[in-house]
């Protein structure tokens, strides 16, 4: 059950109360957009960037989100309930599916709930992935656009799906790994590398989503003396960088441990320069 729940012009509701109807395509298709968004001494973390990416990704599958001033009100009842009750680190998320089946508005929504110590732990403590094909080539999502790459759809079920294949691995995430052989990003987050100073990013002409925290980060990065890129690479090249990392919203900068059980390098003094910069809290 989430914490908080508030609904587009009715504000906070009981998270118990009944919020979709049977026949909502969210449901049925997986036919909506989502976002979610760290929240950080109860202020949401790039929440114009988020909204930004969410009324994008909605274009993409043709509809259109409500006014961007609209969803920022939405999100902020809903961080105003949530700094009545709980205190720490939390995870806001925003949803609008296309609405019922036969017509009507859309369903737009938020929720936010407390993020567990296990989601962040790999700020400390890294991940081990497992790469996992996507199947086309690099450059396919960008020429077919009805394939969605770069939009954050409801229909998430092959990224859970690779996610616990991954698992059973013994990995602790999975890397999509285009046919022709270039890693791409992670299910739910995004890969950042560094080659001698530059810090790099896959180009979201790949199809990637656009990530908002590895954008914020090559942003900041030239406060840590860092270069920036936008470059493929191999598995083989990434296995052999000086470092890697997976960056999301919610789980933050997490360093790259082993890919497919082989050791990857670390630069620690870098990891802590990411985790500044985008201001994630390391467990102890």
């Amino acid at each position: 059950m989430a914490l908080v729940t508030a609904v587009l012009h009715r504000g906070v509701v009981d998270s118990d109360a009944p919020l979709l109807c049977a026949d909502d395509l969210g449901v049925l298709r997986g036919d909506g957009v989502f976002e979610t968004i760290n929240i950080r001494d109860g202020q949401a973390f790039l929440l114009s960037e988020h909204l930004d990416r969410m009324a994008n990704s909605a274009r993409r599958m043709e509809f259109e989100l409500p006014a961007k001033a609209d969803m920022a009100l939405l999100a902020e009842q809903a961080l105003e309930a949530w700094r009545e009750r709980a205190e720490g680190e939390g995870a806001l998320r925003l949803v609008a599916t296309r609405g019922r089946e036969h017509g009507g508005p859309l369903t737009v929504y938020a929720t936010v709930d407390p993020v567990p110590r296990e989601r962040i732990l790999p700020r400390r403590d890294g991940l081990k992935v497992a790469t996992a094909t996507l199947g086309v080539n690099a450059d396919a999502r960008g020429e077919a656009p009805w394939l969605l790459g770069g939009v954050k759809a409801l229909s998430y079920a092959s990224m859970m799906a690779v996610t616990r294949w991954a698992k059973t691995q013994g990995a602790d995430d999975a890397l999509w790994v285009s046919a022709d052989g270039f890693a791409l990003e992670g299910p739910t987050s995004s890969l950042l590398w560094l080659e001698g100073e530059t810090l790099c990013t896959t180009p979201t002409s790949s199809g990637i989503l656009p990530g908002t925290t590895s954008a914020y980060l090559l942003e900041q990065a030239p406060k840590a003396g860092l270069k920036t890129a936008e470059r493929l690479i191999s598995v083989g090249d990434l296995k052999n960088a000086e470092a890697a990392w997976l960056s999301s919203s919610v789980r933050g900068v997490a360093f790259i441990t082993q890919i497919d059980g082989e050791p990857v390098a670390q630069r620690p003094d870098i990891t802590a320069e990411l985790d500044k910069l985008a201001g994630f809290a390391v467990p102890s």
